[in-house]
């Protein structure tokens, strides 16, 4: 990597790490000023409701913290494989994870023609790398290096527990949100409701709880997404340090991308955690605040910034 290249990958970096630790003090800050506003409307104390949504935090990241990356696994379908079974793809991921300077990830097999990969666990020590039968059938070896390199790079930035973060975050917003919108109708909520009215202090708590409650759980999925595009970029720009090869990773991106097949064991809660949106009604060039990844094209721009040659769309 030459001096010029060398300066994007670190600003690169700089700036989607930054992007990431403001959007995740925003997704803070919604969760606690739901908590706050239900709290005021529920019971007249905005600390219960916060008390509430962090308790529920808490259980949420138990849960996530020690089944997290099982659930998912057994959701995708992968089974874990070992050395025997697939010789080339375990030299090919020791390599990479030397390269990362992290320990050897578990490796499962999702068996499914089409292509695609990603990555989940805790922490580099209790990680997993998940590749689809097709990934193995139609890339060659550097292609097969540059989306493990981007998988490990996900690891080693601690994505996989970044994103866990985010799913527990986005998880307690929408069940405070639930729970406050099926109660407005009956229960507390209806009861509270009306002692407020008739003392004239609680129907404004009320409203307020009523528009956030509706509008939290979206704005919630907004910032994951957005967190999610973030962390795709970083690690695109992080594989290419691991193999110096930038190319392997954009003609891997571009044969994904182009390949028509979906994949069958993917869905819209873990869509988020390939290497390319899975799903193939969804436009890989669209690039919005509902898009899990950024556009292909944008991906290969920023590998041709470091160092990537042009790509062609496969026949």
């Amino acid at each position: 990597m030459n001096e010029t290249n060398r300066v994007t990958f670190l600003t690169l970096i700089a700036q989607n790490k930054r992007a990431s630790i403001l959007l995740t003090v925003l997704m803070c800050l919604l969760i606690m000023i739901l908590g706050f506003v239900i709290g005021k409307a529920w019971f007249g104390n905005g600390e219960i409701g916060m008390a509430l949504a962090f308790v529920l935090s808490v259980v949420f990241s138990f849960i996530s913290w020690y089944g997290g990356g099982d659930i998912i696994l057994s959701m995708s379908g992968a089974k874990q494989i070992e050395k025997k079974d697939h010789p080339k793809l375990f030299n090919v991921v020791e390599e990479v994870a030397i390269a990362a300077g992290i320990p050897m990830p578990r490796i499962y097999i999702i068996e499914d023609t089409a292509p695609n990969a990603f990555a989940t666990g805790r922490d580099p020590d209790n990680a997993v790398v998940a590749i689809t039968r097709g990934l193995l059938e139609k890339l060659d070896r550097d292609e097969l290096q540059g989306v493990i390199a981007h998988e490990i790079a996900h690891i080693r930035n601690f994505d996989i527990r970044f994103a866990m973060l985010m799913a527990v975050m986005v998880g307690v917003i929408v069940l405070l949100s639930d729970f406050f919108l099926r109660s407005s109708w009956f229960g507390l909520g209806g009861r509270r409701r009306d002692r407020d009215s008739d003392s004239g202090g609680g129907g404004y708590w009320f409203i307020v709880a009523l528009v956030l409650a509706i509008l939290a759980p979206i704005f919630a999925k907004i910032i994951q997404l957005a967190i999610s595009r973030k962390r795709e970029y970083l690690a695109d720009a992080t594989a290419v340090q691991f193999t110096r090869y930038p190319d392997g990773l954009a003609r891997a991106l571009q044969k994904i991308a182009a390949d028509e097949e979906p994949l069958e064991s993917a869905n819209r809660a873990t869509q988020h955690l390939y290497i390319v949106n899975p799903l193939k009604n969804f436009k890989q060039g669209v690039d919005s605040v509902f898009s899990t990844h950024p556009p292909i094209e944008s991906r290969i721009a920023l590998l041709r910034q470091l160092g990537a040659g042009p790509t062609t769309t496969p026949k």
